[in-house]
């Protein structure tokens, strides 16, 4: 039987409505950018102030160049496909994007975990803070990251190499992801979709577990605050961080769980839209705009570039 393999895709994106598409090029290009700027900004702030070279705001730099590389790997694409009306995607470069992605999805979700240790150990035992995150921890935990968000992308983009793409080439999603190309495969996908399984599972469903224990952990330690600004304070930031970890996770969860047949595309564009976009825009708000630390960073690179 002959096959002509697919040498590009056609990425249809969120909508084929002209005017939703004008509407939602302004919305994601702004939202992009405060994205970009926000974590840039951190990025800059952290480097250039040797006051927050401590573990803390060295995961903090970490998440914004993770947010960086996820957003800047799918949107400039998808809004350049909005602007020209050019929808086709090279092989290539659909694979290079679905690492990228793969790759600061991994990541992300094990960051979050790592922070949230961190801050475990700092509120439970700050007496032994300095001595248990010490700079060797720092790159152990930060080299477990890289080591698994690799692990992550090189398995699940490997297995989609393997595929077969022989007939329809239109991804009906807005950028190169695992389960719209599972349903263009002419090759079965079991396996793949096992190990999106098997991925779900440890990755998002076990990081949000321990996500979670560690701020019960913390909890606990805050209702042991004698006075209630301290109890106020601490709770304010202890829910934000839950709120934001709980809109990564969960749309994460929802959407690699399921096998590719039960997968509506419609509906599975919008949920998309939380991990690839508006997390990574909310990541700066609540880990590092609201931090004094931070904020004293970030005055001090305004002032540098005023002179």
């Amino acid at each position: 039987m002959n096959h002509t393999f697919v040498t590009e895709f056609i990425i249809l994106g969120l909508t084929r409505n002209p005017e939703t598409q004008e509407v939602l090029f302004v919305v994601f290009l702004c939202i992009y950018l405060v994205a970009f700027l926000g974590n840039m900004l951190i990025v800059v702030a952290i480097i250039y102030n040797t006051a927050l070279h401590t573990p803390m705001y060295v995961l903090l730099l970490a998440l914004a160049i993770v947010d960086i590389i996820c957003t800047t790997s799918i949107i400039p694409k998808m809004l350049w496909t909005i602007l020209t009306s050019e929808k086709t995607i090279s092989y290539n470069g659909c694979m290079s994007q679905l690492y990228f992605f793969t790759w600061s999805l991994g990541a992300e979700m094990v960051l979050f975990t790592t922070m949230a240790y961190d801050r475990y150990v700092a509120i439970c035992f700050p007496l032994r803070y300095s001595t248990i995150m010490n700079q060797s921890m720092c790159v152990a935990l930060l080299s477990i990251v890289m080591a698994i968000a690799v692990t992550n992308s090189w398995v699940h983009t490997g297995l989609i190499l393997k595929l077969t793409f022989c007939g329809p080439n239109a991804i009906d999603h807005f950028f190169c992801e695992i389960p719209p190309l599972l349903a263009l495969s002419c090759s079965p996908v079991r396996v793949n979709e096992v190990m999106v399984y098997v991925a779900d599972i440890t990755l998002a469903i076990g990081d949000f577990t321990l996500t979670c224990i560690s701020y019960g952990f913390i909890i606990a330690a805050i209702l042991r605050i004698r006075t209630a600004e301290g109890k106020k304070k601490a709770f304010s930031t202890c829910s934000s961080h839950l709120i934001v970890v709980s809109l990564y996770y969960s749309p994460v969860i929802y959407t690699y769980i399921r096998p590719a047949s039960s997968y509506t595309f419609e509906r599975d564009k919008v949920v998309a839209v939380l991990y690839t976009l508006v997390t990574p825009t909310l990541n700066p708000i609540v880990y590092s705009f609201r931090n004094k630390e931070m904020q004293a960073g970030i005055r001090k690179v305004f002032a540098s570039l005023k002179h």
